[in-house]
């Protein structure tokens, strides 16, 4: 059953008064404005959970954290970098019990909607946080949106690209493949040519979805509230990734680390096609072997019989409803110069990310940067991902169903079967199962 909380009253933010209501509350309370403050006479301490990877991306977040230190002196930043896959339940779990959550999160897409819908989350219309909501890119914004309210702005947007290697596609003398089809022929000729293995296809759920997206599938239909997992879309998408596999197109996934054996070995020129996304960017750049961001190609993911798509994804900066409202303008002023076009910028000029605001593109850095530009139509060409509740727990069963077809090698179709089983009796019972 899901909780709810009453409104908030005001919350003052140190320029503008501003209403944050909680989920689902149904009494409105008037807001009322707080007296403006000098940025050196505001004084709390705020704890964000920084979810991004601790290495390559972390020092980039900690640097803003110390530009926001030079005006708001008196503001204490308790960072935490959470490791992503702990996150989402390790934030629930602490909210559930009204104590040890972040003051501020920064959520993956998915999780938004999942949180509002438990009372989490601040909703944030009215609130100096959307005072200019109009420059947000649409869709990363559609993913904080949840009954009618928003609930976090959008701090990253992002989709999987084919990524390679320049020296090696020249090398061969293959040119950029723009269908499955072709990536599977140029994989061949790299390897028969060069004797470097051509391709490596990652076996987690998220990155199959390029291969059911190109058939025409999808893993829910929202507005019939069915579970379409099992299609037969899906499962021609499922078997063009195994046959990658299989003809020895790719090489044979992982079964302890797929991820990060794809990232060593694209890291060592070792495979010269992967399907990953920007937030690898600082990786590969800074890989001794790689030989610099000058040496990695980005392209759209290969087409399948129906298109070219991969999901949309990215991050939102939220408010754990369990804030005081003592610290409330604190957190708003801390969240604003995180997600400000200038801070946007200097995450795109250091680490390749996509900003969410259209001004962030406008900034030299931004609009001089050849990585976003790059990526830039991959995202504004993603698919939209199911902003529901229950959009973050369709994952876990993928990511059995990719290990199963890509490295056990069973059948797509019985996996994928067993996944719509999961789903119809875990994640979304009230959807009708095919």
């Amino acid at each position: 059953m899901r909780r709810i909380t009453k409104g908030i009253a005001a919350l003052a933010s140190v320029t503008l008064a501003f209403s944050i209501a909680a989920c689902g509350g149904d009494k409105k309370e008037e807001s009322t404005e707080a007296a403006k403050v000098d940025p050196a006479s505001l004084s709390a301490e705020l704890t964000w959970w920084d979810t991004s990877d601790a290495k390559n991306e972390g020092p980039a977040f900690k640097e803003l954290i110390s530009k926001f230190n030079q005006t708001y002196p008196n503001v204490k930043i308790n960072y935490q970098s959470v490791p992503f896959g702990d996150a989402q339940n390790k934030f629930k779990t602490a909210a559930a019990a009204k104590t040890g959550a972040p003051d501020i999160l920064r959520a993956e897409v998915a999780w938004v909607p999942e949180f509002a819908s438990l009372g989490y989350l601040y909703a944030l219309d009215g609130s100096e946080l959307l005072a200019d909501e109009a420059d947000y890119l649409e869709a990363p914004l559609a993913s904080n949106k949840f009954d009618g309210k928003t609930y976090g702005v959008p701090q990253v947007t992002d989709s999987l690209a084919l990524l390679y290697n320049k020296e090696l596609v020249e090398k061969a003398g293959v040119t950029v493949p723009k269908t499955w089809a072709e990536l599977k022929t140029a994989a061949q000729t790299i390897k028969s040519k060069t004797g470097t293995d051509g391709l490596y296809v990652n076996a987690a759920g998220y990155f199959t979805l390029p291969f059911m997206y190109g058939e025409g599938g999808d893993v829910v239909d929202t507005a019939s509230k069915k579970i379409t997992v099992n299609s037969e879309q899906n499962v021609a998408g499922l078997k063009i990734a195994k046959d990658l596999i299989d003809s020895g197109a790719s090489v044979k996934p992982s079964a302890t680390d797929s991820y990060g054996t794809m990232m060593t070995l694209f890291k060592e020129k070792k495979v010269a096609f992967i399907i990953n996304g920007p937030w690898e960017v600082n990786n590969i750049k800074t890989a001794p072997a790689f030989g610099g961001v000058e040496n990695l190609g980005i392209a759209p993911v290969p087409a399948g019989s129906a298109k070219a798509a991969a999901p949309i994804g990215g991050h939102n900066y939220v408010i754990w409803s369990g804030v005081p409202q003592e610290k409330a303008p604190a957190a708003v002023e801390f969240v604003k110069f995180l997600n400000s076009a200038e801070s946007q910028a200097l995450l795109a000029e250091k680490l390749g990310l996509l900003p969410t605001r259209k001004s962030a593109y406008e900034v030299d850095a931004v609009k001089n940067n050849a990585v976003v530009s790059a990526f830039k139509p991959v995202a504004e060409a993603a698919a939209s991902r199911p902003w529901i509740p229950e959009g973050g727990q369709f994952f876990g069963p993928l990511d059995q169903m990719a290990t199963e077809v890509l490295i056990q090698n069973k059948d797509p179709k019985a996996s994928l079967d067993a996944v719509a089983e999961k789903y119809k009796a875990e994640v979304v019972p009230a959807y009708s199962a095919s």
